[in-house]
This record gives C-alpha cells, sequence and structure tokens, in this order.
C-alpha cells in the first residue's frame, strides 16, 4: 500500500524523472568526454610513434658488410616520454620479408607484415595484437637504406593508453552512481520544498465545508504556478460562497413568500368556518381564498420558470426582430393596466432599428420592467418605451416617472426576492422576481440590462441586444 501511494506521489515522480534526466545527461557527458580523451591519447601516440620513425630514419645504415644497425648519430633513448626501453619496439624489413634489424624487448613479438606493408610509398599506423595478449599501436613506411628499399616499423605499447582509459571508465562507473543518488536526495529534498505549498493547501481545502466556504488556501507566491492555481481556486470558492449565501437567501425568500399566500389562505378559511355565513358572505370567503391561491400560483410558476431557466432547459431561438413593432405590441399588452391609472405609454425610435433575439423570451424582460414602471410611476404619468442604435447595437428603453431608486439598491435589484420596499410590494402583489427573469432573458439573447436612476425623477432601463441588419449570419445570434 505504501508502495503503491508512492508511485502515485508527484514528488516521487519528480524526483524520478529528474534523477533519470540526469543520469542521461551524464552518460551523454561522460561518453563524449571518454571518446575526447581517447582521440588525445591515440593522437599523442600516433605523434610519439612520428617521433621515434624520425629518430630511426636518421640512426639506421647499413654497414660495409650489408647488415643493418643503428648509426653513432643516434640515441635510442633521446626522446624523453613515460615510455622506456621495455614498451617500444623498432624494426626494419626487406622487401622480400626478411627481418633485418630489430630492437626493442624480447616479447611481446611483433607479427610479421603483410606483403601490401612492403609496397613501395607504405605508410600506416594501425593498432595489432601480439604475443602474449598485448596491445600494439604500429607505424610502417617504407624507407630506403643503403639505397635498398626496407620497411621500418616503429610500435609502442597501449598498455598505458589503455590503462588510463579504463582508470577514466572506472572514476565514471563509480562517480555517476554516486552523483545520480546525490542528486536524486537533492531533488525529493527541492521536490518537498517546492510541493510543500501544495500540502498547506490540501490541509486547509479539507477543512472547508459548505458552513465554511469564507475559508480560503494559503498562497505564498502569487506570481508562480502553485499561486496562481492557488489564486483561481480561491476565487472559486468566492463564486461558491455567494452562490451559497443567494441559494439560502432564495430558500428563505421562497419559503417566506410561500407562506404569506398559504397563511391568508388558511386564515380566511378559519374565519369563513367560524360562523355560519351568508351565500354572499361564502361567495366573498371563496374570492378572498381565490385570489390568494391565484397569487400563490403566480408565485410557483415564476419560480418554476426560474429554475428552468437556471437549468438551461429552454430553448433559445433568435431572429431578426424590429424593435419599434416589438415595443408597440408589449404597449398595447399592457395598456389596459396603465388606463386604470390614467397613464400613457408612448413609444419611439426609428422603425428600422432592428435586433436578434427570441420574442418569446425577450417578451417576458419587456413585460416584467414595463409592468413594475406602471405599478411604481404615480397616477397620470408617461412611461416612454425607446427603440435606438449606438456603437455598442441595439437598445430598447423603459423610461418611467416613478419615485427612482437609491443607489444603495440599484445593485442588487435584480437579486432574487429583493424589493426596495417591501411593504409597497406586498400591496402590488409583486414578489420580487420580475427583475431577475427579466436580467435572465437579456442575457440568454446576449445582450445585457442596465438602469440609470435618480430618486424624485424616474428611472431608465436600457435592454441592450445583439444588432442585426441584412448582414447578420446565424451563428451570430446563437445562445451561448
Amino acid at each position: 500500500m505504501r508502495r503503491r501511494r508512492f508511485s502515485r506521489s508527484i514528488r516521487a515522480r519528480l524526483t524520478l524523472w529528474y534523477a533519470a534526466v540526469l543520469a542521461a545527461i551524464l552518460l551523454v557527458y561522460a561518453g563524449g568526454v571518454f571518446l575526447f580523451l581517447k582521440q588525445n591519447l591515440y593522437l599523442e601516440l600516433d605523434r610519439q610513434l612520428h617521433d621515434d620513425f624520425e629518430a630511426a630514419e636518421e640512426g639506421i645504415e647499413r654497414g660495409e658488410d650489408g647488415t643493418i644497425r643503428r648509426g653513432y648519430r643516434s640515441d635510442p633513448h633521446h626522446h624523453q616520454d613515460e615510455a622506456g626501453p621495455s614498451e617500444r619496439w623498432l624494426e626494419v624489413w626487406s622487401q622480400d620479408g626478411i627481418l633485418l634489424y630489430r630492437e626493442g624487448p624480447e616479447g611481446p613479438a611483433l607479427p610479421p607484415p603483410m606483403r601490401g606493408d612492403r609496397d613501395p610509398g607504405t605508410d600506416s599506423v594501425q593498432t595489432v595484437s601480439a604475443g602474449s595478449g598485448a596491445v600494439l599501436r604500429v607505424r610502417a613506411a617504407a624507407y630506403p637504406v643503403g639505397g635498398a628499399p626496407t620497411l621500418i616499423r616503429v610500435a609502442r605499447s597501449e598498455a598505458r593508453l589503455r590503462h588510463e582509459l579504463g582508470e577514466f571508465l572506472a572514476g565514471m562507473g563509480l562517480g555517476l552512481p554516486a552523483a545520480v543518488l546525490l542528486a536524486c536526495a537533492g531533488g525529493y529534498f527541492l521536490a518537498g520544498r517546492a510541493l510543500k505549498p501544495v500540502g498547506q493547501m490540501a490541509a486547509r481545502a479539507r477543512t472547508i465545508t459548505a458552513e465554511r466556504l469564507d475559508e480560503r488556501l494559503p498562497i505564498e507566491n502569487p506570481r508562480d504556478e502553485l499561486g496562481r492555481f492557488g489564486t483561481v481556486f480561491n476565487e472559486t470558492l468566492a463564486r461558491l460562497e455567494r452562490s451559497f449565501d443567494a441559494l439560502r437567501r432564495f430558500t428563505g425568500d421562497a419559503a417566506h413568500e410561500l407562506r404569506t399566500p398559504l397563511t391568508a389562505l388558511r386564515s380566511v378559511g378559519e374565519v369563513g368556518l367560524r360562523e355560519s355565513r351568508s351565500e354572499a358572505a361564502c361567495r366573498e370567503v371563496i374570492g378572498s381564498m381565490l385570489e390568494e391561491a391565484d397569487r400563490l400560483t403566480r408565485l410557483v410558476e415564476t419560480l418554476l420558470a426560474l429554475s428552468r431557466a437556471d437549468s438551461g432547459r429552454i430553448e433559445v431561438k433568435p431572429q431578426r426582430l424590429g424593435l419599434k413593432q416589438f415595443a408597440q405590441e408589449m404597449a398595447e399588452y399592457l395598456d389596459v393596466l396603465a388606463d386604470e391609472k390614467g397613464q400613457r405609454i408612448v413609444v419611439e425610435g426609428a422603425g428600422e432599428v432592428c435586433a436578434w433575439a427570441d420574442p418569446i423570451v425577450l417578451r417576458q424582460a419587456v413585460l416584467n420592467v414595463l409592468d413594475n414602471a406602471i405599478k411604481y410611476s404615480p397616477e397620470r404619468s408617461q412611461i416612454r418605451l425607446v427603440a435606438g442604435k449606438d456603437a455598442d447595437g441595439t437598445f430598447l428603453d423603459v423610461i418611467d416617472q416613478g419615485p427612482g431608486i437609491e443607489d444603495e439598491h440599484l445593485r442588487r435589484i435584480f437579486d432574487r426576492f429583493y424589493r426596495v420596499d417591501k411593504a409597497r410590494s406586498r400591496l402590488t402583489g409583486g414578489a420580487g422576481l420580475g427583475l431577475s427573469i427579466a436580467q435572465w432573458a437579456v442575457e440568454v439573447n446576449g445582450g445585457t440590462i442596465e438602469v440609470e436612476s435618480r430618486v424624485g425623477e424616474g428611472s431608465r432601463f436600457r435592454l441592450r441586444l445583439p444588432l442585426s441588419d441584412k448582414d447578420a449570419s446565424g451563428p451570430r445570434g446563437q445562445p451561448g
């Protein structure tokens, strides 16, 4: 179980990846150094062979009796290097393959030259295996001695070179694993330091519940990757906190709004049953009960509409919509309510202003805003519907001459169940959901709703919608 948990640990995986990459880099580096060292050692050995060959050219001569010997002008040990006499060889061969002269230790014996090596113009350097397992570096070249063509071969043992290469490989064989192990330890420590904020975040996240959404993750450095992750997570927690608060308010307000008509229904029914009444009195009681039932029905239908809107189950079918004609239809639909208060609804704007929206969904927004304007505007006042177009798109303004809205309420008037004047709203039958539905209906059509208000002068609600003209394309109006 512990092994499986270790394999899932990011810290362990980072350490293993770091060690693997470092080991690969060190192997490549060691291979490169080995090749470089080997090449330099062979170059140095070949240079020494070249010096040996030049010394042989200067010192080899043919005696009066025809034998080959080293003359007095040459010292066979004139080269000052680490190789002793036991590690150097000199041979002179005739073209017939007869050994004329040999200088060096008795063993190992150099293999005889091949026939092609004795040809004029021969000059080669190669590694050969001699007796007793020795490996020699041999240079052979044709050179005339006493007017007769001969083959001079000089050789040196590769034992010292191979020993140095072996020591290098042994050092790398011991050093590389030790370096990788140290790197693993250091990488594991550094990974722990780097991932320490993750552990702190995880520990804090375990304490966050629905009742403690005000908690936030600790962030050491908001500019690094973990800091940005923590910032995004904290922003998500803030949104969740606001959503939970809104849900709690919504649930409480909905329960309160539902309880009011239910309490009224029960009260009216109990009063009606308390004593015998005439048919007219019973009708009055039943009528009161039906009014409360109708209010309850409208509230439930509004809540269901909001629920469908939140779930995204309402399909939006945008189309090219003439705003002035659309506003005229809305004004005619609510003209009866305005006439009851002696109000007048005026529609203004150019007839060619068109928007890209779903008329059925947008209808809910305009009717709710216009219904609020009628409810809160004084009698015999004027309500204006203005269709227009600007650089940001098309808009439909609903302008009233009501009491206006104070600044402290403007930012919350679109919240569900929020009412500026709760007592007055209950008298007019409002539940504080109309503007929430209006905001949803406009936003689902790709627009926005704005409000400007001055206390004592009235309010302007502006419904902004995507612009539509002859060049409008279908995808532009697709719901998001």
